[in-house]
């Protein structure tokens, strides 16, 4: 996508009724095993799941998560890895993690504090409760919530006024808003 000029814009959604539920529970239950070696599990988790953020965080366009329904634990993370994120009223939102007895280590712990303000992702990361589509857009999580049956048209539009406006303007800007969450005023008015 970044080498391709002509991509303005992305939208991520499930297939079917999930965006996305999360990580396998039953083959997590291997990194309970005394015997495991914690180097071993680094590097799974390096050369797995953590390329995921790393690879959206790091997209040079906009991206648009259509979330049609469930996004539970790193699925939750995957929606807020995206840019923008449009709920059908099914959706659900869960940073469930301490349920199962594990953390965050897809960047959860990072991107939802960013998105919906620190105290609201401490609650959500330590009850691990879910919030319907009303609640997410309540706290900022989504931008819209749309009917079921219009997500993608919504997502579809929001991305049509987008993808009208130059490209490469589009992409330094996204440049300048991952920049501006961590760079001074000064820093980020000599890149602009």
């Amino acid at each position: 996508i970044t080498a391709d000029a002509s991509v303005r814009v992305v939208i991520i959604t499930g297939a079917g009724s999930a965006f996305s539920a999360g990580g396998n529970v039953r083959d997590m239950q291997r990194f309970f095993d005394d015997t495991l070696d914690p180097a071993s599990i680094r590097e799974e988790y390096r050369n797995g799941i953590q390329r995921l953020p790393l690879a959206l965080y790091n997209l040079e366009v906009p991206t648009i998560a259509a979330v049609n329904g469930h996004a539970i634990g790193a699925g939750c993370d995957l929606a807020c890895m995206c840019d923008m994120r449009i709920a059908a009223q099914s959706a659900r939102f869960a940073e469930s993690f301490v349920k199962v007895g594990i953390i965050p280590g897809d960047g959860g712990a990072w991107l939802l504090p960013r998105v919906v303000g620190m105290s609201k992702a401490a609650e959500m990361a330590f009850t691990g409760e879910a919030l319907n589509a009303a609640e997410a857009l309540a706290c900022g999580l989504v931008s819209q919530v749309v009917p079921d049956a219009e997500l993608l048209a919504a997502a579809n539009a929001l991305a049509q006024r987008i993808a009208v406006n130059p490209g490469q303007a589009l992409r330094m800007t996204k440049r300048l808003l991952r920049e501006g969450q961590h760079a001074r005023l000064e820093s980020l008015l000599e890149m602009s």
